[in-house]
């Protein structure tokens, strides 16, 4: 990510989706359900297509929607996408139809790179990969000859053992091409959820403080410790993936868990049931009642959106503020009120001695602009976003400095963050989990268009369980005919950590040997069949590709 930390450390856009919409004159979608999951810019990108004539390239083992779009679907298969790209961006190069003078004035290490792409010809990508060469040859002329062209991607792309080095083949793709720093191009990942970018920013990272300064800086300590009166050491913390699996190695006695539900949305999912149990203590702050919330030892009950005032921050880097609708209902209470109120009681039984050496250490905010002036002081990419600014209309993304800048849609539009960026050879590798005589099919997770991660509140919605009432589970037809389903609705699916059972949707949306399911429903999770192996950098789970025996229900 070397060259583009910006906006690939924080898994932000690097542009604006309404520029994407309005100047790309090609889209390369790549492990994304758009107009299932982002419904809005899914409609932008269609209306792109239909009536400016942008072309649209689709990269997918499922047919998605999209697909029906798109002038070009690349069926490849589950785990192949950096062979996927390396074999378009050796066409690319073999064919001369790269960006030199990009590559000559915005870019180093070229030359090592251009070596690590030479064994990815259409042949041995073909075979890796399952895309014709000829189809191979046509998408890379596509995406080499309509400029710009912006990538989007999700978490088809993100939930591998890969998934880093998947984003990093990406932003080697648009550096060759040249569609960095200009309108309608870039690199766009789409955030899984309305505010993760928020939480992102604002140091929800267990390597770095807000805005993305890296905690193992001794002088970013020495801030934050003055600012705040007590911080951390400057060693990386642990993420959710390794939390919880630290209950039963002895690591993690108690967790304070705030919007999450973990027994829904985690791998492996009696794994992770055996390690809620095991803690001494668990803190649950949530709007619902959830699967997790069975285990907590005290529940604090947070307000929704609709009961508080403060900002969102979206894919884009956008800061929208959200006003309260309505007072909150029983106990509820705003989040960062609770949040305050706790830490206040914590610092009421710290020793005198302690309190006297962390004055600064007061949680005395009296509303949610207190909370962001604080930010203005000590996140430099949010220095000039404020309550007065975003109340008059101003469109802010960060990195918006100071109260004279205008924000920033586009980034990287003369350097990189590094300075120049930096190309990285990057190598196919197999899954984790490969299918085998047990587990001959290969599954892969996702959401649907009703339903929304752990169902916790669209599962309360009467219309949309009248429309989705149930977990279905997409299998294709020459596989349902292998397994005898004959008119039967019911299967079981089992991989190596337990089994599921969900009615079968015959459709050719997926390709034989492939199954794709959702965790929505807890009767029927298929986080009861993933497994926890992890990206190494960024200890995200390869919820993608699990091999699972599919067979009809008792």
């Amino acid at each position: 990510m070397a060259g583009l930390a910006a906006s690939f450390g924080s898994g932000a856009m690097s542009n604006s989706m309404d520029d994407v919409a309005k100047h790309a004159q090609a889209f390369f979608v790549i492990g994304s359900n758009t107009t299932e999951q982002h419904p809005v810019f899914g409609t932008m990108i269609r209306h792109a297509v239909r009536y400016r004539g942008a072309q649209l390239v689709v990269a997918d083992p499922r047919r998605i929607d999209l697909v029906d779009f798109a002038t070009l679907h690349l069926r490849h298969r589950p785990g192949t996408d950096i062979a996927l790209i390396n074999g378009l961006m050796h066409i690319v190069l073999e064919r001369g139809w790269q960006d030199q003078e990009f590559i000559e004035t915005r870019t180093e290490f070229f030359e090592v790179f251009i070596s690590s792409i030479q064994d990815y010809t259409p042949p041995k990508v073909e075979e890796i990969t399952g895309v014709p060469a000829s189809l191979l040859h046509e998408a890379a002329k596509i995406l080499a000859s309509c400029k710009p062209t912006a990538v989007m991607w999700a978490m088809g792309i993100t939930q591998h053992i890969v998934g880093v080095r998947n984003v990093m083949a990406l932003a080697n793709l648009q550096m060759l091409l040249g569609n960095m720093g200009k309108p309608g191009g870039g690199v766009n990942p789409l955030r899984g959820q309305n505010n993760v970018q928020g939480a992102c920013d604002m140091g929800g990272l267990p390597n770095v403080y807000p805005a993305y300064q890296p905690v193992s800086s001794e002088e970013n300590r020495e801030k934050f410790l003055k600012a705040w009166g007590a911080t951390s050491s400057t060693s990386v913390g642990l993420t959710v993936t390794e939390m919880i699996p630290g209950v039963l190695e002895g690591k993690i006695h108690a967790l304070y868990v705030l919007g999450e539900d973990p027994l829904m949305s985690d791998p492996d999912t009696n794994h992770i049931r055996r390690c809620i149990e095991s803690l001494d203590f668990l803190v649950l702050q949530e709007i619902f009642p959830s699967e997790t919330s069975i285990y907590a030892d005290v529940l604090l009950p947070g307000a929704s959106f609709a009961e508080k005032t403060g900002t969102f921050t979206n894919t884009e880097r956008r800061v929208q503020m959200v006003h309260q609708a309505i007072d909150p209902l029983g106990e509820a209470r705003p989040d960062w009120w609770i949040i305050a109120q706790v830490a206040e009681r914590i610092l009421e039984r710290i020793p005198e001695r302690i309190q006297n050496e962390a004055p600064n250490a007061g949680w005395n905010y009296s509303s949610t602009s207190d909370i962001l002036s604080e930010i203005n002081t000590l996140a430099p990419s949010y220095g000039g976003i404020t309550h007065t600014r975003l109340e008059r209309g101003e469109r802010l993304q960060w990195p918006c400095p100071n109260s004279d800048h205008p924000g920033t849609p586009i980034l990287h539009t003369r350097e990189f963050t590094r300075g120049k960026g930096k190309f990285m050879p990057i190598e196919h590798i197999p899954p984790a989990e490969k299918p085998d005589e047990e587990f001959p099919m290969v599954m892969s997770t996702g959401r649907v268009l009703y339903h929304w991660h752990g169902g916790q509140m669209t599962r309360r919605a009467k219309g949309l369980m009248q429309v989705y009432g149930e977990s279905l589970v997409e299998l294709n037809p020459e596989d349902a005919r292998r397994i005898g389903i004959n008119g039967k609705t019911r299967v079981r699916i089992t991989s190596r950590r337990g089994s599921i059972e969900a009615k079968a949707w015959i459709t050719d949306r997926v390709p034989p040997g492939m199954v794709y399911a959702n965790f929505h429903f807890p009767e029927a999770s298929a986080n009861e069949l993933t497994h926890a192996s992890l990206d190494p950098v960024a200890k995200i789970p390869e919820y993608k590709i699990t091999a699972v025996r599919v067979e009809l229900a008792g």
